[in-house]
């Protein structure tokens, strides 16, 4: 097997040269043969560009089929493709263009007005990543225009360790960093992701998250390419609106996904119907009835996402107990994995139906995963990992990079677990959101949250130590309240302002007859906006602290 990912590509198009590779939902796909072409293409332009193996260029663009096109473009000439996350802020895609020294930046018509008036003096082309025209040139030169015939004018030697893509994060914990991924990286985590779910020319992959994530990244573009699976994009944001149409169309057999989409659909169709009707309400409490409602009302899930899915991605956050539980009885084909940007994502998973309640699955195949210094009572430690898919390291930051890589080559992760005797990891939470009590006793606010997040009305929630104290911040479904008491029209407002207020201290009493003395709530507030987040929807708990 050739690591590099012109040589995945090269090889799957060989092999499934007139399958369908790329497509927006309800248009005509490229097939593998003409997603290559377009490949070679963007090669000879990059070239006419003056791009050099390890230049930088920059992918700044909603989902769509050629924004898989400059990546294994930029990558195929051993440049260095540096995606941005297209809800970036003004200053952070500067940072990330100015801190890479980008050359060039692909840019999608939606996002040219986030470039305007901010400095990058390194980039020397601006160019559309729909048509692949320059829509800027700083260097003076006349340009050609875009040729979808032309093929690359010299090939370069890859190399496996050749850095392929510098993924800068924004992480929930701050600065974004630039993590280093080498071509061995990706490809190893690719072909070891599909020894955990096999894919093939059958699959349909509907894409809903942003492909400069990881997940999305290795897991949604470079795995299924590497298949010969068929990727489709949505033109507009997932809203209900434009995802049903796209599921009946598309049926995918295969989506990727954060918690957050299907809790959503847990918290905002099922259960409401399940509380609709007293019967109904009163059976979910019992085991073996709400095992059969859960089952009834898994069906309708799994005819919602078209009705062919087999594997169903959970990522990037904790998912719900209450609704994996859910998807567990309701015999829908979820699976979860486990992983950081700093290793390319994954390192541990399960397929669909393999699952364990809370557990992320086992070590992926080809690395190895360590609980380092466990707890002698619980077995709880740091995740420790090795393997090939582990970074090279944060660009430009040494000091960073001596702080999680150990000089034997282990990555420390920085998040919580243990496992279990059949080898399934169970993470407890991150080691920076861990709280220490007054008397040295370790509190999870993961756990915390996840009874917090179960109660009526609530949305999410984020707990905190304030001043010694723990304090629960509560976002509640307000459209819900309203909905609730709409009847009582101009008493409405304030009716829901007390019945905030009576939730609240509601809520403190339920967490804290749940939790032990040391987990107990001393306050708990309305947030009244939704929390800001990262791209798999995770909190970006800093803001809070």
């Amino acid at each position: 097997m050739n690591f590099t990912l012109k040589g995945i590509l090269e090889a799957s198009v060989a092999k499934n040269g007139n399958y369908p590779a790329v497509a927006f939902v309800g248009e005509k796909p490229y097939t593998y043969t003409e997603f290559n072409q377009k490949v070679k293409a963007v090669c000879a332009q990059l070239q006419a560009l003056n791009v050099r193996p390890e230049d930088k260029v920059a992918i700044l663009s909603s989902n769509q089929p050629n924004w898989g096109v400059a990546f294994f473009a930029i990558t195929s000439l051993g440049a260095v493709a540096v995606p941005i996350l297209p809800d970036f802020h003004e200053n952070e895609i500067e940072n990330v263009l100015n801190h890479s020294e980008t050359k060039v930046l692909y840019v999608s018509e939606s996002l040219v007005r986030r470039i305007n008036g901010i400095n990058i003096p390194t980039v020397q082309h601006i160019i559309q990543v729909e048509d692949f025209a320059v829509l800027e040139n700083r260097v003076g030169s006349e340009m050609p225009a875009f040729d979808e015939t032309a093929e690359p004018a010299f090939n370069f030697n890859l190399m496996p360790d050749s850095l392929a893509s510098i993924i800068y994060t924004s992480g929930t914990t701050g600065k974004s960093k630039g993590v280093m991924l080498t071509h061995k990286n990706l490809v190893f985590t690719a072909i070891n992701s599909g020894k955990i779910h096999f894919m093939d020319t059958h699959d349909r992959l509907l894409s809903l998250l942003p492909l400069s994530h990881t997940y999305e990244n290795t897991l949604g573009l470079i795995l299924p390419i590497m298949s010969g699976s068929a990727i489709y994009y949505l033109r507009k944001p997932p809203v209900p609106s434009v995802l049903m149409p796209a599921l009946k169309l598309i049926r995918p057999t295969i989506i990727l996904s954060v918690p957050l989409i299907i809790e959503k659909v847990f918290k905002g169709k099922v259960l409401p119907e399940i509380n609709s009707k007293a019967i109904t309400r009163t059976l979910y409490k019992f085991a073996p009835t709400r095992k059969l409602l859960n089952r009834v009302a898994g069906k309708k899930v799994y005819e919602t996402f078209g009705g062919k899915l087999e594997f169903f991605g959970v990522g990037g956050a904790k998912l719900d107990p209450e609704v994996e539980r859910f998807l567990i009885e309701g015999k829908f084909p979820y699976a979860v994995g486990y992983g950081l940007t700093e290793t390319a994502p994954l390192l541990a998973g399960f397929d669909s139906y393999q699952g364990k309640h809370q557990s992320t699955g086992p070590t992926m195949q080809g690395i190895t995963l360590k609980i380092n210094d466990p707890d002698p009572k619980s077995g709880e430690g740091e995740i420790w990992a090795k393997g090939d898919n582990v970074m090279i390291g944060y660009y430009k930051e040494p000091e960073l990079t001596q702080e999680v890589l150990t000089e034997d080559g282990w990555f420390k992760t920085g998040d919580l677990g243990k496992f279990d005797k059949s080898g399934y990891l169970f993470i407890k939470g991150r080691l920076k959101n861990m709280i220490v009590g007054s008397s040295g006793e370790n509190i999870y606010p993961e756990e915390i949250e996840a009874i917090i997040n179960r109660f009526k009305f609530v949305l999410e929630s984020v707990v905190v130590q304030k001043k010694g104290k723990l304090v629960a911040m509560v976002h509640f479904n307000i459209e819900e309240l309203e909905s609730r008491y709409q009847d009582m029209k101009d008493q409405a407002n304030q009716y829901i302002d007390t019945k905030i207020e009576e939730l609240l201290v509601e809520l403190q009493e339920h967490v804290n007859s749940q939790v032990n003395k040391f987990s107990k709530l001393q306050l708990v507030i309305a947030q009244p906006e939704p929390f800001e987040k990262t791209a798999t929807k995770k909190i970006k708990r800093f803001l809070y602290y």
